[in-house]
């Protein structure tokens, strides 16, 4: 008998529905000679450290490390009926097809299971990038043999195994530390979770403690062959700073009424540049996650779970947990499947469809770039938009774009800079005209990260302009400005962070042995990661912003500068992927983590800390002092003289709110 192993009921009976399994039993689906059963997810999980001693189950420093000799996994209590079913069906079986999701925790979920269950039989491996039903006819027809996979399940089975040891390990010791030096939360330390929740501590102190410095700009209002244009004022640089912005009020007045006596600027020069710009790539997740933030406010969980359901219940777009944007270039064969089936998805496209090149090949069909992963596209079959809620229609439409956009014409304009001077002042203006608008025919142009800035140059069309034009001059308008602090993080915008963690590295050695490639986190974690940090109070929303809360501040002020830093565990994603490339086992990479767990705690043990304890508002019953704690609906403040007081205050009323709104951006981003 063959046996199918999915990760989803729901993948199951796509799976099921093409094999022939059709017929219901106890969880599982039968059909000649074949059975299609699930794992509902994990099925099984790593052990605890009481399931090794009863005695840990009572945290002491004097336990720790806790280091397994021999690692166990356990079955889930909620899941165990399945569990059961899925043991003997392996017990019965002749040949197994792993056909959990093709990521590195799909093959854990399967390896799990047929290694707690002893099955020995031959294996094989069933990659699917969709769920319709010809990318599982087409995938069941390339069956990949077991052990050109098996080395992602190393990977995260030492992923699994490192998380467990920092995890169990740093959170004990630094909240029986905490714990006596007065602060009486827990300080949850993770491997992935710490170095991410330090990226917005950091960002919040930069802001907090950001000094605005004032400067002035001049736009000038000028007009010639009849059309008005906007240019800004040069400053000499003896009075500016490095992003070119006026520190001196004096030197700026006198511009501008020097400006204002005259009537006419010449034209100096006028330069244009022919600028082409291909389409984006289709989306990997991170990507479509940093753009729905931006573009849909929605947050990076929300957008995963959206393209989950695109991929899983309406089929209309392939495998979501992609790390990349680009396409194997054997799948050039399907373009005009998936582009046919878009058409009769969405006849409104036709206008769109007229204009694309078929056989045109962007730099998106690239087989050297592509990962276990292709870039996230439309479904070789038509979906029904009908079916889709609002937010998933709005994602969906934007999977779309992003691959109409490779058979379009590059978006070409002119960029034109015109150099006019007036009473010994010099002033610039910027125009963009497009010429071919291309690509984005289909997709919107972006919003400038500093639309408000008052200081920077302005999109418009130039009048024609050549040397030694004279131009009306109609209104001088000086501007007192401020610069503004860095904007704090949204969700989308912590994704991208996680992932070219690489930039924010100081160190020049590490800096060049990640290479800018290596992140945080992998697309199938950092929606997760982000959202324990939610649940735990360290991290608090904020509109559309996230802000670290005072106890995760402590936290980072706690833990060992190399636990917070998001280079060691950029390191650490690195030697995983090595692991997954067979150029190291788990074993040693385990046994390392383990040999540094144990120095820590060696480091820190019989040593006193000062913390600093959180304080929160006073306890609106009986007026005592608040500690935080967290509960089924996430963080909030409770009396310290609970169970005698009951009073709680939530964690988000608590929170002071930034003073002001933002009203004026630098024309730097950096100050």
């Amino acid at each position: 008998m063959r046996l199918f192993l999915c990760e989803k009921p729901s993948q199951g009976k796509d799976i099921g529905k093409v094999l022939g399994a059709t017929q219901r039993d106890n969880g599982c689906l039968k059909g000649p000679g074949v059975i299609v059963t699930w794992c509902i997810g994990h099925l099984v999980e790593a052990a605890p450290p009481e399931a090794y001693d009863a005695n840990l189950k009572h945290w002491s420093i004097e336990q720790l490390p806790i280091i397994p000799e021999r690692w166990r996994i356990e079955v889930k209590p909620k899941t165990a009926a399945q569990f059961k079913v899925v043991k003997q069906l392996l017990a019965q079986a002749t040949e197994l097809v792993i056909a959990t999701d093709a990521d590195r925790e799909g093959e854990m979920i399967a390896r799990e299971i047929v290694e707690l269950c002893g099955y020995r039989g031959p294996i094989q491996r069933l990659w699917l990038s969709a769920l319709n039903d010809a990318s599982i006819r087409k995938a069941l027809a390339a069956l990949k043999p077991s052990s050109e996979t098996l080395p992602m399940y190393h990977s995260a089975l030492a992923r699994s195994r490192a998380d467990w040891l920092v995890g169990m390990n740093l959170s004990r010791l630094f909240t029986l530390l905490g714990r006596q030096a007065g602060y009486d939360g827990v300080l949850s330390v993770g491997r992935v979770q710490t170095p991410t929740l330090k990226l917005v501590v950091d960002r919040d102190r930069e802001i907090n403690q950001f000094v605005s410095i004032p400067f002035w700009a001049i736009d000038v209002a000028l007009s010639a062959t009849g059309q008005s244009f906007i240019a800004q004022w040069l400053a000499p640089e003896a009075c500016t700073d490095e992003a070119g912005r006026c520190l001196q009020e004096s030197v700026a007045q006198q511009a501008a009424q020097q400006l204002r006596a005259n009537g006419t600027a010449q034209v100096a020069s006028v330069e244009t540049e022919r600028v082409r710009e291909g389409p984006p790539l289709p989306f990997d997740l991170g990507t479509l996650q940093e753009v729905c933030s931006k573009q849909l406010g929605l947050d990076v969980q929300e957008t995963l779970d959206i393209a989950q359901a695109l991929y899983e219940t309406h089929k209309a777009t392939t495998y979501p947990r992609s790390d990349s944007g680009y396409l194997p270039e054997s799948m050039q064969a399907d373009v005009p499947a998936v582009l046919d089936s878009l058409l009769r998805t969405d006849p409104a496209l036709r206008p769109v469809m007229e204009q694309l090149d078929r056989r045109q090949r962007s730099r998106a069909w690239n087989d050297s770039k592509v990962t276990a992963h292709h870039g996230i596209i439309p479904t070789l079959e038509p979906a029904n938009l009908s079916a889709m809620s609002e937010k998933e229609l709005a994602v969906y439409r934007l999977i779309r774009a992003h691959y109409l956009a490779q058979f379009l014409p590059h978006h070409e304009f002119d960029r034109t800079i015109a150099r006019l001077s007036c009473a010994g002042q010099h002033l610039q203006a910027v125009g963009k005209q497009i010429v071919i608008p291309g690509w984005r025919l289909v997709l919107v142009e972006q919003q400038a990260e500093d639309a408000d800035d008052e200081a920077a140059p302005r999109s418009q069309v130039l009048p024609a302009l050549n040397q030694g034009l004279s131009c009306q001059m109609n209104t001088v308008d000086l501007k007192a400005l401020k610069t503004l602090p860095p904007r704090p993080y949204t969700q989308g915008e912590l994704v991208k962070a996680m992932k070219s963690v690489a930039k924010l590295v100081s160190d020049p050695r590490l800096k060049q042995k990640l290479k800018d490639t290596v992140g945080i986190g992998t697309e199938a974690t950092r929606a997760n990661i982000i959202n324990g940090l939610l649940t735990r109070g360290y991290l608090i929303k904020k509109g559309r912003a996230i802000r670290a809360s005072e106890a995760a501040g402590t936290l980072i002020d706690t833990v060992p500068a190399a636990i917070a830093d998001p280079g060691t565990t950029a390191v650490w994603e690195q030697a995983l992927d090595m692991i997954e490339a067979g150029e190291l086992t788990h074993d040693v990479f385990t046994g390392k983590q383990s040999a540094w767990i144990s120095q820590i705690i060696a480091q820190y043990q019989g040593t006193a800390m000062t913390i600093k304890v959180p304080q929160g508002p006073a306890c609106p019953q009986c007026g005592s002092a608040t500690r935080q704690r967290t509960g089924k609906n996430g963080p909030f403040w409770s009396c310290s003289r609970y169970p005698e007081c009951k009073g709680t205050v939530p964690v988000d009323s608590a929170t002071p709110k930034r003073s002001a709104p933002r009203k004026r951006r630098s024309a730097s981003k950096t100050s």
